[in-house]
């Protein structure tokens, strides 16, 4: 994975740590399975080769790692730039697969590399709404990952997230909540008015649409049916 261990080399005092990625899932799994009731739905949808984006809902700091698990496949995802930084938490993000985005404008460089990331033959995860939601709830997304499935054409997973929200605190450990990944069926974007600025809202809409579905109702927030 050329792009990974350039990421880590570049982030990290050491100059390559794939154990750090492998190892990291390995704990990852072993974390979830402990202080949670992990339940992954429709892991037959998943292509298990050949370029594919991810787009899911987000609730914690813990969707990355969460998704890394469920899925199975070779990833990395962006990670906003504030947590690039420290070096302490650059070599730690950075070792797990994620680079850095600045959000709220084009960062064209981010963009580089989600295509060379695709061009590998990898998947990469994007989180629309770019950031937590605090209510639990979708937000209107950024239409970053449309603006991505556009120029690449890959395939696109939805996959939607619920329970995560309730990782905070100490006392969740002893509750051990109930996560539910839902996978859905890997689609393509509908061509009318690709090239336009209203057909890039209308795909950012489209893509969330199909997470929502995979949500409970009281998640879908702005995009659920009216």
């Amino acid at each position: 994975m050329p792009l990974l261990e350039a990421i880590i080399g570049k982030t990290c005092w050491s100059k390559k740590l794939p154990w750090f990625y492998y190892g990291g899932r390995v704990i990852a799994r072993a974390l979830f399975t402990l202080t949670t009731r992990l339940e992954v739905r429709g892991r037959e949808n998943i292509p298990t080769r050949g370029p594919l984006l991810v787009v899911a809902n987000h609730l914690n700091l813990t969707d990355p790692p969460l998704l890394g698990i469920s899925l199975g496949r070779k990833m990395m995802f962006m990670a906003k730039e504030e947590l690039f930084r420290s070096s302490l938490t650059a070599c730690f993000v950075g070792g797990f697969g994620a680079f850095p985005v600045r959000r709220g404008r084009v960062d064209r460089k981010a963009l580089r590399q989600s295509h060379q990331v695709l061009t590998d033959g990898m998947a990469l995860i994007m989180f629309p709404e770019a950031t937590r939601s605090k209510t639990a709830k979708l937000q209107r997304a950024f239409p970053g990952s449309a603006l991505i499935a556009m120029r690449s054409g890959v395939p696109i997973l939805p996959v939607g997230i619920a329970g995560t929200e309730k990782i905070r605190g100490i006392s969740w450990i002893f509750r051990r909540p109930h996560i539910i990944v839902n996978i859905g069926h890997p689609f393509h974007l509908p061509a009318s008015k690709k090239s336009t600025r209203a057909g890039l809202i209308e795909n950012t809409s489209f893509i969330m649409e199909r997470i929502a579905e995979l949500l409970p109702p009281k998640y879908r927030g702005v995009y659920g049916k009216r």
